[in-house]
């Protein structure tokens, strides 16, 4: 385990993980599953901040502490899944829970189409917060899942091993997948109150008259002003609307510009320049590429 001049321990391997966390010597070199309850904090102390080197998948249950993501501290009071991708800093106030960690170095699955494909599940980014809640089902096939993976490697490891468990991992993630865009719909509510809260900031945004100044709004401005991680609200929008969070945003920047266009004389240059586009020629390719129609046919449709 390597000491860092930052007050943070930076894990490298699966051995060293084991060893940092109080846990016996792992079975496989590059992928373990772990029983929570078995983590041990070191002397007594609480495990403080580490620089995670692995990919990091939890079902916890009776979680009663907190779990520090960012600057920020979550409270857990129910079963729920998280998700944890190599390069994030993680900081546990306590480890009093139950449930079952699935941990894999990014090596084990590099020579594999899963290696590319793993970058495509927006979730390995979204906030401890946004925790993929599992009803009693979803959670005992996770769990299967993670102790089919277990027994696999518990077996004589051979030349097959590893083909078998990266497609148990590939497996797994379809099903959290699934069961992530299936809590976008029945949490409609959660998910309906924020596309209303996006909705009335874009409004107020673009009504502002400093849109000249500051120009259209970064998905990360508004994830920050709704306080969830980019990835998440993108898809959560997606599975709303069938548009990530720029779409959304250049959906609603047309609209202002259709208004603006409709309603006063200003030449296409200026309205470009009132909605905070530097240049002119960038307005009028994305209106274009929204309406099928150039601004100044547009203007012309209402003559």
């Amino acid at each position: 385990m390597k000491k860092s001049n930052k007050e943070f321990n930076k894990i490298d391997s699966i051995s060293e993980l084991h060893r940092f966390l109080g846990l016996p010597k792992p079975e496989h070199p590059l992928v373990s599953v772990v029983k929570c309850s078995d983590i041990r904090e070191e002397n007594g102390e609480p495990i403080t901040n580490y620089l995670n080197g692995f990919y990091i998948i939890s079902v916890k249950k009776d979680f009663t502490g907190k779990m520090k993501y960012g600057q920020q501290y979550y409270d857990f009071d129910e079963g729920v899944m998280s998700f944890i991708a190599p390069g994030q800093m993680i900081s546990n106030t306590t480890t009093n829970h139950k449930g079952l960690s699935l941990i894999f170095h990014p090596d084990f699955i590099r020579n594999y189409p899963l290696a590319h494909i793993i970058k495509n599940y927006g979730f390995f980014s979204y906030s401890v917060n946004e925790a993929l809640h599992l009803s009693e089902k979803e959670e005992i096939m996770i769990l299967l899942l993670m102790q089919n993976i277990e027994q696999e490697y518990h077996g004589a490891i051979d030349s097959l091993t590893q083909n078998v468990i990266v497609s148990q991992i590939d497996l797994f993630l379809n099903y959290c997948n699934r069961f992530y865009n299936r809590q976008f719909i029945t949490r409609s509510s959660v998910s309906n109150d924020l596309l209303v809260k996006l909705e009335n900031m874009l409004t107020e945004y673009f009504d502002n008259e400093k849109l000249s100044e500051t120009g259209p709004p970064s998905v990360q401005y508004i994830s920050e002003q709704l306080h969830v991680s980019s990835n998440y609200l993108s898809d959560m929008l997606r599975s709303l609307t069938g548009q990530n969070t720029q779409q959304h945003i250049h959906s609603k920047l047309i609209e202002k510009a259709k208004e603006v266009l409709a309603t006063t004389t200003l030449s296409v240059s200026e309205v470009a320049y009132q909605l905070g586009f530097e240049y002119t020629q960038s307005f009028n390719k994305l209106f274009k590429n929204k309406t099928n129609m150039s601004p100044r046919e547009f203007r012309q449709s209402f003559n």
